[in-house]
């Protein structure tokens, strides 16, 4: 059955005019679903970052005089002052570590677009698949050997 028989009677420019705009479509939808995913990872990435940067504060600024602060509160309750800044010491470092655990399991979670990268290789399997087929040349589109067209004389306006 051909495609003029079931009704539908448009041109060859209607049909090409359709396709360009389905697939300028598919293009777009294609983009924006990329732009999407990777929204998503630059958000998880960001949340990772903040995370680890406050870990790294705190064990670059927070340690040292929390320590001495908390060291000699500790001394206070009858523990030798060696022992007490362990103690603080520790404790910081147990918080660092916990911190660089979350940042972890954030930057663990991004990864590429995968989805994106899966419809752009359909649709590129699919117009591989698409090859075009050379036009039948009747006897109106025949010309002569070395017959030129001639341009039309351009008029100058003043």
């Amino acid at each position: 059955m051909s495609p003029a028989s079931n009704g539908d009677e448009r041109s060859l420019g209607e049909l090409f005019s359709a396709a360009t705009t389905e697939l300028s479509a598919l293009v777009h939808d294609e983009i924006a679903l990329a732009k999407t995913e990777i929204r998503q990872d630059v958000k998880r990435a960001t949340i990772g970052s903040g995370a680890l940067i406050v870990a790294l504060a705190l064990c670059l600024f927070a340690v040292p005089m929390g320590c001495m602060a908390l060291a000699y509160v500790i001394h206070r309750t009858g523990l030798p002052l060696d022992a007490s800044f362990g103690i603080v010491c520790g404790a910081f470092v147990v918080l660092g570590v916990l911190l660089a655990a979350l940042a972890y399991s954030r930057f663990k979670k991004v990864k590429k677009p995968e989805r994106s990268i899966a419809s752009a290789k359909e649709t590129a399997a699919v117009l591989q698949k698409a090859k075009p087929r050379p036009r039948e040349l009747g006897p109106q589109d025949a010309k002569p050997l070395g017959a030129t067209v001639a341009a039309p004389a351009l008029e100058s306006k003043m």
